[in-house]
């Protein structure tokens, strides 16, 4: 499953824990990794993942942001992975709860 390697993949790469979804007793700082498509098309898969970095502050999530960006742009280290590339990233501040975030969007390939 590709959202297990991906996830595995940033445990390894960030210092800050990185979850499917916001967990109740949530960290100042933390990843949330989520796939909001994927297809297949002559045996090759891809998918679109929305990373999502957590902080304190705006500015700490963007720097947060980045260091995600770094370990995406690197993930083609990886076997299963041989595309990874940045469809956008922005400030995705959760009005609802204020908890500042940024979002990094990726279109992966992947076997």
């Amino acid at each position: 499953m590709i959202e297990k390697i991906i996830k595995n993949y940033l445990d390894e790469q960030l210092s800050v824990p990185v979850y499917y979804e916001v967990p109740d007793d949530a960290p100042q700082r933390y990843v949330t990794l989520e796939k909001t498509g994927s297809g297949k098309s002559n045996h090759i898969n891809n998918a679109t993942f929305a990373i999502q970095s957590w902080a304190e502050s705006t500015y700490e999530a963007a720097e947060l942001n980045e260091l995600v960006k770094e370990a995406m742009d690197d993930i083609v280290i990886l076997n299963e992975v041989s595309r990874s590339a940045l469809n956008s990233d922005y400030n995705f501040t959760d009005v609802t709860t204020k908890r500042h975030r940024y979002q990094a969007v990726y279109d992966l390939v992947f076997y």
